[in-house]
C-alpha cells in the first residue's frame, strides 16, 4: 500500500456542538461534556476531506504522567460514506500528522479508535506499511473492536426467530417465573450500583465509582437527542438484574449490566434484554448494539461467557480493525505501551480466576 498525504484539505477548532451529528455516541458533545468531569479535555474540529465535505471529529486529551500527556478518539475518525476504503489507514496516518499541532507540546500519542468494519484482518495494512505511516496497534484497546448488532427494521417476529432457541425459551421462561422488567431513572442507581459491585466482585473486574455513572444520567437528562434509560429485573421484591441502555438517533447501545447471585435460574438478563430490544424498536432506532465482544468463539478467552450470552440474541457479528497509536514521542510512548500490555495481561489474569 503506498502512503499519500493529501486527503485532508484542512482542520479547524469548533465548538462541541458540531459533534451531535457525529454517528457514534462517543463523537458527541454528550460524551465529550461527561468525560470532562473526569479528567478529560473535549475538543471538538471539523475535517475537511479533500473532495467529500466536512465531519466532526471529537479528540479527548488527558494527563499521563508530569510533563506528559496523551489525546483519545473514541470511535472515529468517521470517515465520509464514498471516502474508499482501500486509503483509510492513509487518511489516519495524515489525520494524525495534522492533528499534532493543534494539540499540546506535551502529547506523547494520539489514539484511535476507527469505527470502520472489516470482514478479516486481511484487509489491514501489512506491519510494515502501517509503521512507515507513523502508526502502531495498540498494547490495549478501550472499547472493545468486536460487537454483535441487531437488526430493528426486521418485526419482532423476525427478531424472535434469529435467536437460539435456548434464548427464546430462556426469554419465556422469565416471564413464566414471575420476573418483572421495569423502566426506572437516576432515582434507584444505587440499586443498579450494589449488581454491579456484585458483578465486578464475581468476575474480576473493576467498575467506576457510583457517581461516575449518576453524572451520566445527569447530564444525559438534560439532552433532548438522545434518552438513557435503566432497566431492573425483579421478582418477589428482589432486584435480581438491572442494565443500562442509551436511547440515540438510530442507535440502541447496551453500556452496562449487572446481576445477582440470587436466583439466577429465572433468567432475567435474558427479558431484561428483550425489553429493551422491543422498546429501541418502538422509539424508532434500527440497530440494538450489544456492544462489545471477545474477537471470536475461543472458550478459553477470559470473556468466553459474554461472547456466548450476546451471541445468543443473533444479531450481526461485527468485527473494526481495533486500537492504532500515532506516537508524537516515541521513546516515551515505547516506554508506555510496554507499561500498558503489562497492565492488559495482569487484568486478564485477575477474570480468569
Amino acid at each position: 500500500m503506498y502512503f499519500r498525504t493529501n486527503y485532508i484539505d484542512c482542520i479547524t477548532l469548533a465548538d462541541t456542538s458540531v459533534c451531535d451529528k457525529a454517528g457514534s455516541f462517543l463523537q458527541s458533545s454528550m460524551w465529550g461534556e461527561f468525560k470532562s468531569r473526569f479528567g478529560w479535555k473535549n475538543s471538538a474540529f471539523l475535517v475537511e476531506w479533500a473532495g467529500y465535505g466536512s465531519y466532526p471529529l471529537m479528540v479527548l486529551s488527558r494527563r499521563l504522567a508530569p510533563g506528559f500527556s496523551f489525546s483519545y478518539v473514541p470511535w472515529g475518525p468517521e470517515l465520509p460514506a464514498a471516502f474508499p476504503s482501500e486509503y483509510r489507514y492513509n487518511a489516519l496516518a495524515e489525520l494524525a500528522g495534522k492533528l499534532k499541532p493543534l494539540l499540546t507540546a506535551s502529547n506523547v500519542f494520539l489514539r484511535f479508535e476507527p469505527p470502520w468494519h472489516i470482514k478479516t484482518n486481511e484487509e489491514l495494512p501489512s506491519n510494515n506499511e502501517l509503521k512507515a505511516a507513523g502508526l502502531r496497534k495498540a498494547a490495549a484497546a478501550v472499547q472493545a473492536p468486536d460487537t454483535v448488532i441487531i437488526n430493528l427494521e426486521n418485526s419482532l417476529e423476525e427478531i424472535l426467530a434469529a435467536m437460539k432457541s435456548k434464548w427464546r425459551y430462556n426469554i419465556s421462561l422469565a416471564g413464566k417465573k414471575g420476573v418483572q422488567v421495569k423502566t426506572c431513572g437516576i432515582n434507584e442507581l444505587e440499586i443498579f450500583y450494589n449488581l454491579l459491585s456484585e458483578t465486578a466482585q464475581r468476575d474480576g473486574i473493576s467498575v467506576h465509582s457510583l457517581s461516575y455513572y449518576n453524572t451520566l444520567f445527569e447530564i444525559c437528562s438534560s439532552r433532548s437527542d438522545l434518552s438513557l434509560r435503566l432497566y431492573t429485573a425483579n421478582h418477589d421484591g428482589d432486584t435480581i438484574a438491572a442494565i443500562i441502555v442509551l436511547f440515540r438517533r438510530d442507535y440502541a447501545t447496551y453500556l452496562y449490566g449487572a446481576s445477582s447471585g440470587l436466583k439466577r435460574n429465572l433468567m432475567s438478563p435474558y427479558a431484561l434484554q428483550w425489553k429493551a430490544v422491543q422498546d429501541a424498536k418502538d422509539a424508532g432506532c434500527k440497530h440494538y448494539d450489544l456492544f462489545g465482544i471477545p474477537p471470536d468463539d475461543n472458550p478459553g478467552h477470559p470473556m468466553a461467557g459474554l461472547y456466548l450470552f450476546k451471541t445468543g440474541f443473533g444479531g450481526q457479528i461485527v468485527h473494526r480493525s481495533g486500537t492504532w497509536d500515532y506516537a508524537f514521542k516515541p521513546a516515551v510512548y515505547y516506554l508506555f505501551s510496554i507499561a500498558e500490555g503489562i497492565r492488559k495481561k495482569l487484568m486478564n489474569r485477575k477474570k480468569t480466576r
